[in-house]
Parts: C-alpha cells; structure tokens; sequence
C-alpha cells in the first residue's frame, strides 16, 4: 500500500460516511494509512467533516497536520523520552484503540501538551489485518523497534495497516461504549478492503515489473541478436575470400595470354619509386614527410592486396589521391602532369580484367568459359545476390577450368553458402521470439512454429 489511488480514497470516504451514518454525535472522521514494517510511514488519506445540521459531508485535508503526504516515519511518532506523547503511536505500538472522552485529562494530546489547549473528544481505532496476509511465511521481515531497541509486533498476528480517528460532540463519548464498539467493528471492514488493495497493487507492481523485465531482456536479447548477426557477417567476407582467389588466377591467366596489358602493381611500384626517390628532398621533421611515408605504405597494401575493383577504387580515390594531390599543390619536386598520368593510368588498370573483348584473344580455352570467369571473378557477394554462390560454385566445378585449389574452394564455398542460407532464418526466428517476449503474444508465436513443424513434416519446406 505505497500508492494512494483513487480506489483508497473512495474506500477511505466511504467508511468514514458509515461511521458518521452510524453514530449521529460523531461529525468528524479521519483515516491514516501505515506503511510496510519497519517504516510504518502514517499518512493522512482522507478527512471528512459533517456539515452543520446536514448530512452533507466536506471532504479533503483542510487542516495542517504533521501526517499529511508525506506523512511521518516510525521513529518520528513513537513513544521516546524528551518527546510529546502521540496517540498514533500508541495505537500502532500497542495495536490498542485511544479514546479521548476528557479532553483536559487526553496524556496522548499534542496541541494540550505543547500549547495547554484542550483537543476535541475523539477515538482513535488501530485497522488490524493478518500478518501471515501481507508477509506470508518469511522469517526475513525486519521488525520496527521501540526507543530501547526491542522489535515490536514480533508475537502479534496482526500489523496495523491503518488508524480511523473519529470526532465526536463534546461529552457525547465515553470509553468502551457502543460508540467505540461500532468504530472497531467497522474498522474489521476496512481491514479487509485495504487488503485487499494491497494485493491488488502488490499484483500491479509484479505486472509492472514482469513488463520492465520482459522489455529489458527483449533489448539485451536483441542487442546479442545484433552482435551474432554483425558476428555472422564474416561468412560474406569468407565467401568474397574465395571470389578473391578466382580473381588472381583469371588476372594471372589473362596476363600470360594477353601480354602488354597494364596491371596495378608494376604502375604502384613506379609510383613508390617516384615517392621515394624524391621524398629525400622533405624535411624528416616535416609534416609531408610523414604523409609521404603514410602514402608509401597504402600503394604497397593496394599492390599486395586482392581486392575487388570498386574496393580499389575505394582505396584509390580516399588514401592515394588525396596525398598525392597536396604533394603536387605544396611541393615541386615531383612532375606533376607524369604523376597525373601515372595516377590515371592506374585507374585504368584496375579494370583491365573486367574487360570482357580479351576473352577473344585467348587461346586454349572456350570464349564462353572465359567470359563466364571473366564476370564472376570480379562479382561481391551479399546478401542480396546470394544465388551467384550457385553459379561461381558451377564455375568451379568445370572440368576445363584451370584454377588452383579447385577442389577445396568448392567444398568451402559450399559450407559457407549453406551457413549463409541460415542467416534471414535465423533473424526471422529471433525476430518473432523478441516480438513475443515485447508485446506478450508468446501463443502466436508458438502457434507459428507448429505451422512451420507442420510444413517440415509434411515436406512443405526443403
């Protein structure tokens, strides 16, 4: 009972009109709630006042009181040498009513021992409900402690929940009279119906908490969904690794029956001699020296890689052109327009396989074969063109074709494209798994994996 709602307050009001209803001398009620052991933080809910000579009642928290939201903890009402006597604390301590019938004679009155002012007649009825009710069997409760520091409540069967505290016309009250007795039996009412709210939000909370749960664990599931699938992604490099080596055979090939034709690496091996011929002319301590040493490097990485044309260009445009361009703007030691030539020539080179016209000058292999190798040594496989692993696969496989290590890049291709068919069912599966878990709709994702079991066994699926 942490949380004072609209159905606490309608509960609140309507016990304190059937006390007023019941008892005509009565005109004042109030109702406190008491938190959870050990705070047993009292808050006022709820006032109601009867109107003179009606039956109309005022309702809310008109007057400043110490127990209005927030309310006060345990340790700040409880009976304390060198602290006011409070009839809360009694009432909560001692799980015992307090009846006020003599203002001037009221021990547990505030107002009369700060100020010598008499308070209003009144009795103040403890709501008790079952302790076993709100803690069940555990032996894990930490008890609220009286000054001297003994645990209270621990041999009682009950806790108090609540405290009605109803006003009454002077001299109209006595104790024991049937007035308190009607507060007591009506506080057993109330008892009941905060129990009752306190598993109706005990019950909210673990819904709240179970779909706080739920969505955290939908986002770690998905962030390791996204971490495997990234993980996963390898099988495209390892496929395109395969490509690669298709690539330097054709390249190799085309090379020795097609001699003349301009390659990468005697143009980037040029550019490095022209690099570093020149580069003793900048100061070691320089910037552009650095580049230059940079720049050296990439034309060797771009020379002894295998890369895919469009990876090349890639590097071409981002980690060579760049740095030649400040060389040739800030320096003159290079000829500008013969590293402009070289520079275009290289570009050039970098398709020189993927011109398909050299396939009529080779000898010794059909031209339709040669073309077939001429295009797929040069394609990037994703996602979406999956179905030319078939195709390389099939181009491997001829008998005619002169390729190193035939036999097992067939058999690594074929073990990477069935890994790689899994990939968007694997997503997919996942997909709806996380969908469930979100938004709880666990039974039509079950209910599709039996359709999907259905197809398998009836051989719908292949």
């Amino acid at each position: 009972m942490d949380n004072i709602d609209e159905v606490l307050i309608s509960t609140c009001k309507t016990m304190i009109k059937t006390i007023l209803a019941c008892l005509d001398v009565a005109n004042k009620g109030t109702i406190y709630r008491v938190g959870l052991m050990p705070g047993l933080r009292v808050v006022r809910v709820m006032s109601g006042i009867r109107l003179a000579d009606s039956d109309e009642i005022e309702w809310g928290l008109p007057a400043v009181s110490d127990y209005n939201p927030p309310g006060k903890n345990w340790t700040d009402y409880r009976d304390q040498p060198g602290r006011v006597l409070e009839a809360m604390g009694w009432c909560v301590e001692r799980q015992l009513s307090w009846t006020a019938d003599n203002p001037q004679e009221d021990r547990r009155s505030v107002r009369k021992q700060l100020a010598d002012e008499p308070e209003d007649v009144y009795h103040m009825e403890p709501v008790l409900v079952s302790k076993k009710s709100l803690y069940g069997e555990s032996d894990q409760i930490v008890y609220p402690t009286d000054w001297s520091g003994n645990p209270i409540w621990q041999d009682s069967e009950y806790v108090v929940a609540a405290v009605i505290k109803i006003h009454f016309q002077p001299n109209a009250l006595k104790r024991g009279d049937r007035s308190t007795r009607v507060i007591r039996e009506l506080s057993q009412s109330l008892g009941a119906e905060m129990l009752s709210l306190y598993y109706r939000e005990t019950l909210n909370r673990a819904r709240k908490d179970f779909a706080r749960h739920r969505l955290q664990s939908c986002e770690i599931l998905a962030h390791e969904l996204r971490n495997t699938l990234v993980k996963l992604g390898f099988v495209f490099s390892a496929i395109n690794a395969q490509i690669s080596i298709l690539r330097e055979d054709w390249e190799h090939f085309l090379q020795t029956q097609v001699p003349g034709l301009e390659w990468k690496g005697p143009l980037l091996e040029e550019l490095s001699g022209q690099l570093s011929r020149n580069a003793e002319g900048l100061s070691q301590a320089g910037e552009l020296f650095m580049i230059g040493q940079e720049l050296l490097h990439e034309q060797r990485e771009l020379a002894r890689l295998s890369l895919s044309p469009y990876q090349e260009q890639e590097w071409l445009r981002n980690k060579i052109y760049p740095r030649w361009e400040r060389f040739l703007e800030e320096t003159s030691l290079w000829d500008k327009n013969e590293i402009t030539l070289l520079l275009e020539r290289l570009s050039r080179s970098l398709r020189t396989g993927m011109n398909l016209d050299l396939t009529r000058k080779i000898n010794g292999l059909r031209p339709e074969l040669a073309q077939k190798w001429a295009k797929l040594a040069y394609i990037q496989i994703t996602s979406s063109n999956l179905f030319q692993i078939d195709e390389v696969i099939q181009l491997i496989e001829h008998p005619e074709l002169p390729l190193r290590h035939k036999e097992q890049i067939r058999r690594v291709l074929k073990s990477l494209k069935s890994l790689v068919l899994t990939i968007p069912e694997v997503e997919e599966k996942a997909t709806k798994i996380l969908q469930s878990l979100r938004h709880g709709t666990w039974e039509d994702f079950q209910c599709s994996c039996e359709h999907d079991q259905l197809d398998l066994e009836s051989g719908g699926r292949t």
